[in-house]
């Protein structure tokens, strides 16, 4: 009868056990189905996200000679492959998040286990492969509950990868997906920021330091908390230890390491080429709106990881931005001294009300309701702040208005190179520190050219039979204007006149009276017609003063047009942009630069030759002097009235370099013409730049002559022929 009794009570027992051990097992399995299908939670993944997981991808900026010079992104981030990453953080990455990650599916049980068993003290139950799941497909959960159906999902995401993807696919998709603090997305961009490496390149201490940033990266920020990234990082060596990664004498040793850090921010204020890349930007953004991508979908320049090459040479860019740095260093210092004590604006104090009226200070309080009794107030109460100069930053107590009164003097500049035959331009300097001057002189600003633009004049000239040696008369010319205006009369800048004198003299000295000359015989539609041809685009009214350059050019347009002598008188369009890839690879569109035949062969050896004039005797016959080059070199120079701009080009057979100098203000200038030309303000750079450029070997530029024609020059070019007995080119006053 007992036994009886004791049956049915045994049975549910037996039922209740079975229940208890099987319906956690039951409940598992039935949320993972429900998750499989998408019911609770986010929508799972397709087969087509699967295969192409998105991400905010940085685009690059890569340079001629393969370097990365800038980005354009929301988050820093680049894809590395698997054989981009080196040994080192690869087995860092296993010892410290998952040891069994070439062994599981996605789901690592036996570490589950061992999580939930150990609440978490033998470390976490997420495999890489999960991990990766979280960062391509989840944002962070609201809620507790969200977090565990994420879960879930995940475990299902994982296995779903580990199907599409090989082992070391995921290890680098991981890598590429995780943040480590600083704007650094992405293992490549970790690798730039920390210690100006790539991902191959780290050694084993510095793959132990990223790896343990993983876990909370601001906490373990080797640059804002070294204490914590240092115990961090020996965490995960003694896991390399103890997975015998390592041996136990290199633990000890790498332990006692130090942190060592190359560090730096990735910022569009810093680096190379600060002023090219965000004039590129502009050009990028019109390209992205212009394009259309698979989907329909116009490109994202700061998300579809875009590579961008450039015709920009890193190198050649250095060298332009160190010789502009170290000229305008002494010319500003130079400019302090003459200038000390008195103010540029003296007569003319509406520049600084104005400038004071344009500042983000000046409409805010406006907007504030404050008068302008109380406007003026501020403007005059000393603050803290930082100011520019070229011996570094200077942190300082200063009133708003002086320091509108400090920039106003700083001279600014403009530089540009380019290949004349490929259109390539090499080097682009917009300006001076990107942080304090956001403005470019090479393509937005424009500037009066004065004598640079008489090579237009000269050109026409050679075009039209003239030749270097043709002789004209050193006297004023009068050219009459329409009514009511009164005739042109223009003078030397030296004040001399008399005899006559060659016309290749006339440009390497930049008589006035000589260009005067040549514009009475063409008339100045005809000059604007040749710089036409020659690349010019820039509004030029047709006035006869253009000959002695008052119209307003870019250095941008300037370069390509002299670059038209050099090239056999074939107009080359300078273009920075050689093609542009997405982030697969595949070329979206090479760039090629328009092509003209401006002038003849001829006609542009002809004004290299008279070209050539200024450095062997002309105004920049300092380039033989005091920077002692030997090797053929064409150029002009260029000065504008009252000194307000200086200007120089520079033409070798393969690279035409062009540069200008002058104040923001054309009000602010050198008050003599000795202090203040094109020679003394802008030619500089072009040397210093050339030194740099000849003393790099990798660079093997060509010293030496420009090509002739195809066909015999039909004009003689010596010009010591046809001098009389005694006559002296250099004082005609003499030879009457």
């Amino acid at each position: 009868m007992g036994n009886k009794k004791e049956q049915p009570r045994y049975k549910k027992l037996l039922v209740f056990f079975w229940l208890i051990v099987l319906l956690p097992f039951v409940a598992l399995s039935s949320i993972i189905l429900i998750a499989s299908k998408g019911w609770i939670g986010e929508p799972l993944p397709s087969f087509e996200e699967l295969e192409n997981p998105k991400s905010n991808l940085a685009s690059e900026i890569v340079s001629s000679d393969q370097l990365v010079i800038g980005k354009y992104y929301v988050e820093n981030r680049t894809n590395v492959h698997y054989n981009e990453l080196s040994p080192n953080l690869v087995k860092a990455l296993k010892a410290t998040e998952d040891i069994r990650f070439e062994e599981h599916s996605g789901v690592d049980l036996r570490g589950l286990l061992r999580a939930v068993f150990r609440a978490g003290t033998a470390g976490g139950g997420s495999t890489i492969t999960q991990q990766l799941a979280k960062n391509l497909f989840h944002e962070k959960p609201d809620t507790k509950l969200k977090r565990i159906i994420q879960k879930f999902q995940e475990w299902i995401i994982a296995v779903r990868l580990e199907r599409n993807y090989t082992k070391e696919e995921i290890m680098a998709m991981y890598l590429n997906t995780v943040e480590f603090s600083s704007n650094a997305y992405g293992i490549k961009s970790a690798c730039r920021t920390y210690f100006n490496k790539t991902p191959d390149m780290l050694n084993v201490q510095e793959a132990s330091i990223l790896v343990g940033m993983l876990q909370a990266p601001t906490r373990y920020n080797p640059v804002l908390h070294p204490k914590n990234s240092l115990e961090r990082r020996n965490t995960v060596l003694a896991q390399l230890r103890k997975y015998d990664f390592i041996t136990e004498h290199q633990h000890d040793s790498l332990k006692a390491l130090p942190i060592q850090l190359h560090y730096q921010s990735e910022d569009h204020n810093y680096g190379v080429a600060t002023h090219f890349r965000e004039s590129l930007r502009a050009d990028m953004l019109q390209w992205c709106k212009d394009h259309r991508k698979a989907d329909g979908h116009a490109y994202n320049l700061y998300t579809d990881g875009l590579r961008i090459y450039t015709t920009i040479d890193s190198r050649m860019q250095r060298y332009a931005e160190e010789a502009m740095r170290e000229h305008l260093t002494e010319l500003q210092r130079a400019f302090n001294i003459h200038w000390k004590g008195r103010e540029p604006w003296a007569e003319h104090k509406e520049i600084i009300t104005d400038a004071m009226h344009r500042t983000e200070r000046y409409a805010t309080l406006k907007d504030s309701g404050r008068t302008a009794k109380e406007i003026e107030k501020n403007f005059n109460t000393k603050v803290k702040m930082t100011i520019f100069s070229w011996r570094g930053d200077i942190d300082t107590m200063m009133t708003p208005l002086d320091s509108i009164k400090y920039y106003k003097k700083i001279l600014q500049s403009g530089f540009m190179s380019m290949e004349p035959q490929t259109g390539f331009v090499r080097a682009w300097v917009g300006g001076l520190d990107y942080r304090y001057f956001k403005y470019d002189h090479v393509k937005e600003g424009k500037r009066q050219v004065g004598s640079t633009f008489k090579a237009f004049l000269y050109t026409l000239a050679m075009q039209e039979g003239y030749s270097p040696c043709y002789k004209v008369p050193n006297v004023k010319i009068t050219i009459d204007m329409p009514p009511p205006q009164p005739p042109w009369t223009p003078v030397n800048a030296d004040g001399k006149y008399g005899g006559m004198m060659t016309l290749k003299y006339g440009l390497a000295e930049s008589v006035n009276c000589l260009s005067a000359y040549l514009m009475k015989q063409f008339g100045p539609q005809a000059m604007i017609d040749m710089a036409r041809r020659m690349g010019i685009t820039s509004p030029i009214d047709a006035v006869p003063s253009i000959c002695l350059g008052s119209c307003d050019l870019s250095v941008y347009e300037l370069v390509g047009a002299y670059a038209t002598f050099a090239n056999k008188g074939v107009w080359t369009e300078p273009i920075y942009i050689s093609r542009i890839e997405d982030k697969n690879g595949n070329v979206l569109q090479d760039f090629v630069p328009k092509k003209v035949e401006a002038i003849s062969e001829e006609t542009a050896y002809l004004m290299l030759n008279l070209l050539q004039g200024v450095i062997q005797f002309g105004t920049g016959a300092r380039l033989r002097g005091q920077y002692k080059f030997t090797n053929p070199i064409a150029g002009k120079t260029g000065t504008t009235q009252n000194q307000s701009d200086g200007w120089f080009m520079g033409l070798t057979p393969n690279l035409v370099s062009g540069c200008w100098v002058g104040c923001e203000d054309r009000i602010v200038h050198f008050r003599t013409l000795e202090q203040g030309q094109g020679a003394r303000t802008a030619m500089p750079i072009w040397a210093l730049f050339m030194q740099k450029v000849y003393a790099d070997q990798t660079l093997n530029l060509f010293k030496g002559d420009f090509e002739k024609p195809s066909t015999p020059i039909s004009v003689e070019l010596d010009c010591d022929k046809y001098k009389q007995p005694g006559e002296d080119e250099k004082n005609p006053e003499r030879n009457f």
